[in-house]
């Protein structure tokens, strides 16, 4: 034991040596950086009269206005103002706030549009968008958008922006594009009612950017420079009010729900078919409790009309991470889910109503969530599940509690509680339990190039208790991205309600799941060239090393991966990826995780290459191909991938996912063959008509899967869905399949 302390503290003390030379090494290489420009702001003042959204600017207020014009290049460079000219305007009554933009057109040709669904992809469509910090604190904000076709796309900016934006989040807004020759405008209009602020703030941070993909250009009026993500909030302007917006008065949403559905199962245990039907009402409450403070509530809830997720081929020994989609947990979803690393998660909302990949009903939900003031956030949120149900084996009550402090400029500390609490026969078993309590520390710097995280999280259970810790930070200009990383998982640290896919393993020996203490190291560096006058962008090498340690710092993991990336000014990309890969099975495995003979336990060294290149997305046809050939454990192992889509705008996108993986271990060893196909079709016959059509072909699980999602808004929020799913086996016998129409209605109250 005194050993082992030894080890630690001297692998401690490794840790902090190396990680105080990454520091200097990484700010010594930065110091020649270009000199920022300065942050631009305008005076945004209370309109006189009636603003009509007509894509007309022929209200006198919109003269009066101030405008934000000189918007500067983002890409393909960041050191010029924009050769496409815009002129964003700003105005408010008592509920709205109004936003007109001239988007000036001289390129001749057809726009590119992905879809007129909303919620397109901002990078790869035509398309002007404003970015709101009501709080002026670089940390949380929202962002609306609109394309040349008049299509809508509006998100939460969380984590200060660096990740971009979140679309799954809706709310109420309107818009209306018009079209002149050399020019298009847009109006919007969005109720204070949809936004979260404070009434006494009279600065708001403010940006606006502007896609013009005929002359490959984006641009923003507040400077970004092109490393970061548009919507990042560090470098936003400053919106002066004349005086501050007031209250929304009373803002209460109501949202019910009625479904009808039927499914038959064919694959049950005893050879029979299942039929069943039924219907179900429910519905969600928006309240607000403060203009920057809202109270959720959901009764019965139902989340048949969520896309399907797509399928991952998997070649690891863990579970993968799938993003949440559900409506009811994305509004301030970082209060709650940015605790803990990617991998470290002690809260994951998709816990909470899924159980081994199967939907187990929840009964009932309240979650308050928003701002105190500029410096504190909060949220809390309680879920119940139900008890009679066939998947699930208890009820279960899953309580959260979140709290950040803004410190310094940008960071925060954040401290959670999660607790999950089960039932049984209706009753509370006390017995049941599984709590975790955590401390983050979010360092953003001002000028957003040094990111980072510390946190320490500790989890109860009835029988033990055990802790996870890790360290990261990142720095980031516009030649140099520099990442350092640690993770300590302890054995008896436990998550229910998270996502911690390391910390447990499958014992083939015991037949159950065994829990793993684990050291993680990974540190990544990235360079890049601009050369001038070249076809080129950028381009440049990288390293990335990723290691996994047991408790008595023996190596599980290992890849070392050096790299090289160019991106062209068309945006066509390429890389080449070289890995060098260790792993220690700890127990005798299948490694093609498809049902054949497992490989022994051991040490195993095996090496690939890589080369990835992407199009140009601006084209009608577009795509991704990768191909990757090397050892793999006892064999060899042999990646292709394509991905490629037509857009046929602005009405449809086909595309078309194919994955090939062909794993040979050796004469007398088995092998496997891999494949995962999916073809989708998006297609939107208006503005508020859509049918997407997705289907998945996959032989490491035998399953294929037809999904179909017709979506009618026939009124702003409120949704008629019908949903038909299929599922079958290679053999194209039926597993199951289920029809479900759903009507979902938006009221103000």
């Amino acid at each position: 034991m005194q050993g082992l302390i030894y080890t630690f503290a001297a692998s401690i003390g490794e840790y902090m040596r190396y990680l105080t030379i990454f520091i200097l090494l990484v700010s010594q290489l930065g110091m020649a950086m270009p000199i920022e420009k300065p942050k631009p702001s305008l005076i945004i003042k209370k309109a006189e009269g009636e603003i009509r959204i007509d894509g007309v600017l022929d209200e006198p207020d919109w003269d009066k206005a101030q405008v934000a014009g000189d918007f500067f290049q983002t890409y393909p460079a960041d050191t010029s103002y924009a050769l496409t000219k815009t002129e964003a305007r700003v105005t408010y009554d008592d509920n709205y706030l109004y936003v007109s933009a001239v988007c000036y057109d001289e390129v001749e040709g057809d726009y590119v549009i992905q879809s007129l669904k909303r919620d397109f992809s901002y990078p790869v469509s035509d398309a002007f968008a404003v970015y709101l910090d009501p709080f002026n604190d670089g940390q949380n904000g929202l962002c609306f958008g609109v394309n040349p076709m008049g299509a809508q796309r509006e998100g939460a900016i969380q984590s200060g922006g660096t990740f971009g934006v979140t679309t799954a989040w809706d709310n109420l807004w309107y818009s209306r594009v018009k079209h002149y020759a050399g020019k298009w405008i847009v109006e919007m209009a969005i109720p204070f009612k949809t936004m979260r602020y404070s009434d006494t703030r009279e600065i708001w941070g403010i940006n606006f950017s502007r896609n013009d993909l005929k002359r490959n250009e984006n641009s923003s009026w507040s400077p970004v420079p092109r490393v970061y993500n548009i919507a990042v909030l560090s470098q936003t302007g400053q919106m002066k009010w004349d005086k501050p917006p007031k209250k929304a008065g009373s803002n209460i949403a109501v949202i019910p729900y009625a479904t009808a559905d039927g499914s038959e199962n064919y694959k049950t245990g005893d050879g029979t078919t299942i039929q069943d039907a039924g219907w179900n009402v429910g519905g969600d409450a928006k309240i607000a409790v403060s203009s920057s403070l809202n109270l959720d509530l959901t009764i019965n809830p139902d989340f048949s009309q969520v896309e399907v997720d797509r399928q991952i081929t998997n070649l690891s020994r863990f579970s993968l991470f799938f993003p949440e989609q559900r409506e009811f947990f994305i509004e301030n979803s970082d209060l709650f889910a940015s605790y803990g690393f990617s991998k470290i998660r002690p809260f994951f909302s998709r816990r909470i109503g899924l159980y081994e990949g199967q939907k187990v009903p929840i009964l009932a939900g309240a979650r308050l969530s928003g701002k105190i003031n500029r410096n504190w956030r909060i949220g809390l949120m309680n879920m119940q599940t139900g008890f009679d149900t066939t998947y699930a084996p208890n009820a279960n009550n899953y309580s959260v509690a979140a709290v950040q402090r803004q410190v310094f400029k940008r960071s925060n500390i954040a401290a959670i509680i999660v607790n999950r609490q089960g039932f049984a026969d209706r009753e509370v078993n006390y017995a049941d339990f599984n709590r975790i309590v955590g401390l983050d520390y979010n360092l953003a710097s001002g000028n957003n190039k040094w990111l980072g995280k510390l946190f320490y999280h500790h989890s109860f259970t009835e029988q033990t208790n055990g802790m996870a810790h890790a360290s990261w930070i990142m720095y980031n200009t516009n030649r140099i991205q520099a990442h350092w990383n640690h993770e300590y998982v302890d054995r008896n640290y436990n998550a229910d309600v998270g996502f911690v896919p390391r910390g447990s393993v499958y014992n083939p020996e015991t037949n159950d799941i065994q829990k793993l203490t684990y050291w993680r190291l990974e540190p990544s560096f990235n360079y890049k060239f601009y050369p001038k006058d070249s076809k080129v962008n950028w381009h440049g090498p990288g390293i990335y090393y990723d290691h996994y340690m047991k408790s008595t710092l023996t190596t599980t993991d290992r890849i070392i991966n050096p790299n090289y990336k160019v991106k062209m000014e068309s945006t066509t990309y390429f890389e080449f990826n070289y890995r060098e890969v260790f792993t220690k099975l700890l127990f005798d495995t299948d490694v093609t995780f498809s049902g054949n003979a497992a490989l022994p336990k051991g040490d195993y060294t095996y090496r690939d290459v890589e080369l990835i290149a992407l199009s140009d997305k601006r084209k009608k046809l577009y795509g991704r191909i990768s191909a990757l050939y090397g050892s793999y454990f006892t064999g060899t192992r042999t990646n292709y991938t394509l991905e490629m889509a037509y857009r046929k705008q602005p009405w449809g996108i086909f595309s078309l996912v194919a994955e090939r993986n062909e794993i040979r271990l050796g004469e007398g060893k088995p092998s496997a063959f891999i494949t995962l196909v999916g073809p989708k079709a998006e297609l939107s016959f208006t503005k508020s008509l859509f049918l997407t059509v997705f289907t998945q072909y996959n032989t490491q699980i035998d399953n294929v899967n037809i999904n179909a999602r017709f979506q009618w808004r026939f009124r702003p929020m409120s949704d008629l869905f019908i949903v038909y799913t299929d599922n079958y086996d290679q053999r194209v016998a039926v597993k199951n399949r289920a029809l479900v129409i759903k009507l979902r209605w938006w009221i103000n109250l």
